[in-house]
């Protein structure tokens, strides 16, 4: 891969459909049996804490092989503020060149990008095993908690990244993923009619 390789660019209405394509093909049966990921960000487009001037695209010889998109969330602060932050995704790279930097190079730009935005802090579920060569870490080591998760159970999955130096200072409390995320799964079976045809299997490691 050399860096002439690729293009990263803001999403256009006319990379809708391509895009949303893109990530169904990346998300089917990973987390679930089929997937909601696609139906999900064709909702959060429309949503009032969507980032437009955040939602990127990344191009190789006219075709899109990688997306990203920034929501405006915020730490319900244990002293009773709200403070300003941002979550992601869904990201993904196109099934057949994951693993070969791509992934990493679309997220460092776009958070880069998320920073120059003013965005403090990045509150996020992934794998750390991944997102924690771009600075990621759990966020209870800055005194995050998850929304509607017991005290002691596993929240391996929740991770944050200061883009502010200092930001979360002092900071501790509770994050709840924004309510643009959750979905209709009727709706989103619906949706998913438009697509060409992919069999749902029930997999080992899934979540759901």
């Amino acid at each position: 891969m050399n860096k002439n390789d690729y293009m990263i660019r803001l999403e256009t209405p006319a990379d809708h459909a391509e895009v949303e394509n893109l990530v169904r093909e990346s998300f089917w049966n990973v987390y679930r049996p089929g997937c909601l990921e696609h139906y999900v960000l064709h909702c959060l487009r429309r949503d009032k804490d969507f980032v437009p001037e955040l939602d990127f695209v990344m191009e190789q010889d006219n075709r899109i092989i990688g997306q990203n998109i920034f929501v405006r969330a915020c730490i319900n602060a244990d002293n009773g503020k709200q403070i300003p932050i941002m979550t992601m995704g869904p990201i993904c790279i196109a099934t057949d060149l994951k693993r070969k930097g791509y992934g990493k190079i679309l997220l460092d730009y776009s958070m880069e990008k998320a920073k120059e935005m003013g965005a403090g802090a990045l509150c996020f579920e992934g794998n750390i095993d991944f997102y924690g060569k771009s600075g990621f870490t759990y966020a209870s080591e800055y005194g995050i908690r998850y929304h509607g998760l017991p005290e002691g159970a596993d929240a391996s999955f929740f991770l944050c990244k200061e883009l502010i130096p200092r930001y979360l200072d002092g900071i501790t409390g509770e994050y709840a993923t924004p309510s643009g995320y959750f979905v209709d799964e009727e709706k989103a079976a619906e949706f998913d009619k438009q697509f060409p045809y992919k069999e749902k299997l029930k997999l080992p490691g899934q979540l759901v």
